[in-house]
């Protein structure tokens, strides 16, 4: 493909050099460049691409895309000078594997919790009602039914066109993603084109990388903001911050709730351990979620699946068939009646949610074990927090390592135990090992209660000190419960 074709829709300040040469790749890694390929110098959060430059075109890089020139030039390279190469990027990307965002229905998710669920909830209903489809989740990437493992909850734009252009291919027509506020600012969804955008909600989280609370809630509108006209835009309306995502879009706006009037409602009428009836704008349904938080995502579910145009009673009936995502809410039964529920919750809003939902849920005199930590190298500030929250719906509290990268799991632990309320200290107990804290608190229950192990879900290794060791909260518990 020619340069100039892979430059369509791009902003160029300045071209130096020839715009037909021949592009055999692209890439913005020097490492991955090879003969014949465009560089896109990119500054990224830990290094600026244009100090790789020359070595990139050492490895055979014939063009350049880039923000600022180089003091000297190598002749038969061609220069291309954008304002911004990151969101350049992703339109760069579309081209080259012919803009396959706009074969299918594409549909995004962000929000602080329900993305996962939502995402893929969406790709199950579709393919229930005989659709093909595609998603892009933290949990799995799927391209009809083959599975493609993930690394990000949204990838970078080459791998996102890459795979999108795999999906239009395999004839999906829908596909549906996660939509971080890491890939909204690093403008990795640039230049895709989207039918539709889903707000779940925003809580606290990710404040290590945008700093601020405010710029968190601006990293995620900045996705609806740049939403065409024809596109939908779906709030969660009973999320304070929720209609702030509409303020200026240009999409169709449409709202969700199950506190006020919206333009879809959903009220729980029966509630049980492993099923809920609810009503979704006056239809009932019978679901296998519980948790008012299922509430919420199912409802986004049925709403995002109308305004895509499914029919109501198709879209109910699929519903109903529906099941929970991996390691969210998942449950398993011991021999002696004792219930784990393994669940992702790594924020305190999250872990808040599911446990007033296992509270609702629990029958009389039975008690909840909750095992939780945090994560390393990441917001600092939450971490006495899910301390604190973990000990307001507990009896019993096991405060662990989670994946604590290149931290030492005890400081970790100990920033959480400093939110721990001073009456509650003699129900809280510090144990490192992850393994030893799940095998303990599971020790610790009798018949009918209810140990949660929050924090990694469907996550089967622990990153420690940069190496991924092969863990399963899980396979942990089963081997815990079934043993021979």
């Amino acid at each position: 493909m020619k340069l100039s074709e892979l430059l369509k829709g791009v902003p160029v300040e300045l071209l130096q050099g020839d715009d037909r040469v021949e592009i055999a790749g692209v890439h913005f890694d020097s490492r991955a460049v090879r003969e014949g390929f465009l560089f896109v110098a990119q500054r990224g959060v830990h290094a600026d691409g244009h100090a790789f430059i020359n070595r990139a075109i050492e490895a055979g890089a014939v063009a350049v895309l880039l923000e600022v020139f180089p003091e000297n030039l190598t002749a038969g390279v061609t220069y291309v000078r954008c304002a911004d190469s990151s969101a350049a990027l992703g339109t760069v990307a579309g081209n080259l594997h012919g803009n396959p965002s706009r074969q299918m229905k594409l549909v995004g998710v962000t929000g602080t919790n329900g993305k996962t669920t939502t995402a893929t909830l969406l790709y199950d209903l579709a393919r229930l009602l005989g659709h093909p489809a595609g998603l892009l989740s933290t949990v799995c990437n799927y391209i009809g039914d083959v599975r493609v493992d993930s690394t990000h909850t949204t990838p970078d734009a080459l791998e996102i066109n890459e795979l999108m252009r795999r999906m239009v291919d395999a004839g999906c027509r829908y596909c549906f993603m996660e939509v971080s506020s890491h890939a909204v600012d690093q403008k990795r969804v640039n230049g895709l084109s989207f039918d539709g955008a889903i707000f779940s909600n925003i809580t606290h989280d990710h404040l290590d990388y945008h700093k601020t609370f405010k710029a968190y809630i601006e990293a995620k509108k900045a996705f609806f903001d740049h939403l065409p006209a024809e596109a939908f835009a779906l709030t969660n309306a009973d999320d304070k911050n929720g209609l702030v995502m509409l303020q200026n879009t240009a999409a169709r706006k449409y709202t969700y709730a199950c506190k006020r009037m919206a333009d879809f409602t959903a009220k729980t009428i029966e509630r049980h351990l492993h099923s809920t009836l609810l009503s979704l704008n006056g239809r009932e349904v019978w679901v296998k979620f519980v948790g008012d938080f299922n509430a919420y995502n199912l409802l986004a579910v049925y709403s995002a699946a109308s305004l895509l145009g499914f029919p109501t009673d198709d879209v109910l009936l699929a519903l109903s068939r529906l099941c929970p995502v991996s390691g969210r809410f998942e449950t398993l039964l011991s021999d002696d009646g004792v219930m784990a529920i393994v669940d992702y919750a790594h924020t305190p809003d999250a872990l808040d949610n599911v446990l007033s939902t296992i509270e609702g849920l629990k029958s009389e005199g039975s008690r909840v074990i909750t095992v939780v930590g945090a994560g390393g190298n990441r917001d600092r500030t939450k971490r006495p927090e899910m301390a604190a929250s973990a000990c307001r719906f507990s009896d019993r509290v096991i405060l662990t390592s989670d994946n604590p990268r290149g931290e030492e799991p005890a400081a970790i632990i100990e920033e959480m135990y400093a939110g721990v309320p001073p009456e509650a200290r003699e129900r809280v107990l510090m144990i490192t090992d992850r393994k030893e804290a799940i095998r303990a608190a599971l020790m610790l229950a009798r018949r009918g209660d209810l140990v949660l192990v929050a924090g990694k879900g469907h996550e089967n290794y622990q990153e420690i000190k940069g190496v991924k060791h092969p863990f399963d909260d899980k396979e942990v518990i089963k081997a815990i419960f079934y043993k021979s």
